[in-house]
């Protein structure tokens, strides 16, 4: 990993590059190279700068922050901030380092930033032994029957949490281990899992069906807690979702 990375900071929101600058001056090693408003100012900034990492926003006029980043031939590590959780899936497809939904935090930018540094530190491996990509094999251990348990975000359908303890639902068994729900919803990836009540989060891929106060994962019917249904109507695009009792 060099010495000092350049960053170049792309949003048309003024205060959003002001937020990432001030997180960024607080990381050792990291330095704002540059910062642009569109998209075409970042392809003269990546011409003229050695940048290490783009923190780029996703909605822009003109050209988008994805549509760039096909556009970038030979282009930088990459961490997508945005407000809009649903265009995860094509920014991960595009190989980004991470995906920060705004309001972005500190602690949640010091990971995203720490993904990079493991990348950078280890490469990705060769096509002959399949791909590195952390979202990908991102995994917790939990404590069940004196037993430590790993648990691979991927195979996650659900978790449902009662009094002190989590009932972990996978593909193939459940895990039963004393953790808050809240512990748990830290762990997970946000752009991946959605808390959809006081007791359930639930991954987004594996939602089968969903309406106004049910979202169907796994064959389990789980309810829309009344004060998650803004959040969950924006995440799914169910715009009757929140109106609804």
């Amino acid at each position: 990993m060099p010495m000092t990375t350049n960053c170049l900071i792309v949003d048309d929101e003024p205060l959003a590059r002001n937020l990432i600058r001030e997180h960024i001056g607080k990381m050792p090693g990291f330095q704002v190279q540059g910062e642009c408003g569109t998209a075409m100012e970042a392809m003269t900034a990546l011409r003229e700068n050695k940048i290490d990492l783009v923190f780029l926003d996703i909605q822009m006029p003109q050209i988008s922050g994805l549509e760039f980043l096909r556009m970038v031939p030979q282009k930088p590590r990459v961490i997508i901030t945005t407000a809009y959780r649903e265009y995860a899936l094509e920014g991960f497809e595009l190989d980004v380092v991470d995906y920060l939904l705004k309001p972005i935090t500190f602690e949640r930018f010091f990971k995203a930033v720490s993904k990079y540094c493991q990348q950078v530190a280890t490469p990705p491996m060769s096509e002959n032994h399949g791909p590195a990509n952390p979202h990908e094999t991102s995994f917790i251990y939990v404590k069940e029957n004196k037993k430590h348990v790993k648990v691979s975000f991927a195979d996650i359908l659900y978790v449902e949490g009662f009094s002190e303890y989590v009932k972990i639902f996978t593909q193939e068994k459940r895990i039963i281990t004393k953790l808050s729900l809240s512990w748990m919803e830290e762990q997970l990836p946000e752009v991946e899992f959605l808390r959809i009540h006081k007791s359930y989060i639930i991954a987004v891929e594996k939602i089968n069906a969903f309406t106004a106060n049910t979202i169907e994962v796994g064959g389990k019917e789980l309810p829309v807690g009344r004060s998650y249904k803004g959040v969950v109507s924006k995440a799914l695009q169910f715009p009757g979702m929140a109106s609804q009792n």
